[in-house]
This record gives structure tokens, sequence and C-alpha cells, in this order.
């Protein structure tokens, strides 16, 4: 099995930034897919980003050009870069791995860290 713990989140206003990570521990040769997804009270969980073990990366629309993932094989980490911020980004943000079944989506997931942007 697969951990994940995430870290990172927090409150931020408009137009800021915020990093954030996910470790993943446990059976980490079974991961091919490593991503993040969110989900905002009242709506469904949605794709972020999500990379894959070749490296390829898959994002979400809402977020293409602000955030950027990326990864550190040696530390079992994916990283989440958040940039310009927005009061439509506030979500509980969930890390997620897979085996590849599905191309960007794992059955595997983090507890969720909250990002909160001010107006």
């Amino acid at each position: 099995q697969v951990q994940l713990v995430e870290s990172g989140g927090g409150l931020v206003q408009a137009g800021g930034s915020l990093r954030l990570s996910c470790v993943a521990s446990g059976s980490i040769f079974s991961i091919r897919v490593m991503g993040w997804y969110r989900q905002a009270p009242g709506k469904q969980r949605e794709l972020v980003a999500a990379i894959n073990s070749g490296g390829t990366i898959n994002y979400g629309a809402s977020v293409k050009g602000r955030f950027t993932i990326s990864r550190d094989n040696a530390k079992n980490t994916v990283f989440l870069q958040m940039n310009n911020l927005k009061p439509e980004d506030t979500a509980v943000y969930y890390c997620n791995s897979g085996s590849g079944v599905q191309p960007w989506l794992g059955d595997t997931w983090g507890q969720g860290t909250q990002v909160t942007v001010s107006a």
C-alpha cells in the first residue's frame, strides 16, 4: 500500500503564492502517476495537475499557466507551485497516486490540505 502526506496549505491573499508538497511512502514502486485534485464546498472533486512516470503532465484548464507540478523522485515527493492565486482556487487539495490503470487518477488519497485565498 501507498501512503500520502500533504503539507503546505494555508491562507493567502489573491495574487499570492503557495507551494504544496506530497510525500509518498510504502509500496512506492507501484506508483505510475501522482497528482493533485481539489474540492471546493458544494463542488465535485476536480483535477488540478498530475504527472506520470514518463514525465508527462496534465493540468486542469483553470490552473494552466499559474500552477506548476514537479516531482523529486529521490525523495518520493511531488510538488504543486501555485502562483497568482484567485479566490476561486479556495478548496481542499488532495494528493493522489495510482498504478496507471487510469491515466491521471489513482485510488490512493492523502488526507487533504486546505488552501484559502482571500479577495
